[in-house]
């Protein structure tokens, strides 16, 4: 099965991949991510690991307690789908463009 492979340059690769995974989770910390729902009213910011770092709410809707819950639920689902896309990006970047995803 591992006839003809160079397993001690596959074990170079690997950690080649492992440091490249370090760095780019280092560089996920310092991204920010931003996402608006109901016209810029609510404001979330999220850095590339999916920490929430930052939330602005729109006086105005403080008043109106079911249409903040939906607006914050919609800028949150937003956030975190902009992470997922950032995270599954940068996996592919590592692998060469290859997508595994599909």
């Amino acid at each position: 099965m591992f006839e003809g492979m160079d397993l001690g340059n596959m074990s170079k690769m690997m950690e080649q991949m492992q440091d490249k995974a370090k760095q780019m989770q280092e560089q996920s910390k310092n991204l920010q991510l931003t996402a608006k729902a109901g016209g810029g009213l609510i404001e979330i910011t999220a850095d590339g690991t999916g920490e929430v770092i930052d939330l602005t709410i729109d006086d105005t809707l403080l008043e109106d307690k079911e249409y903040l819950q939906i607006l914050l639920i919609s800028a949150f689902n937003d956030v975190s789908q902009m992470v997922e896309d950032n995270k599954k990006s940068q996996a592919m970047g590592m692998m060469g463009g290859v997508n595994p995803f599909g």
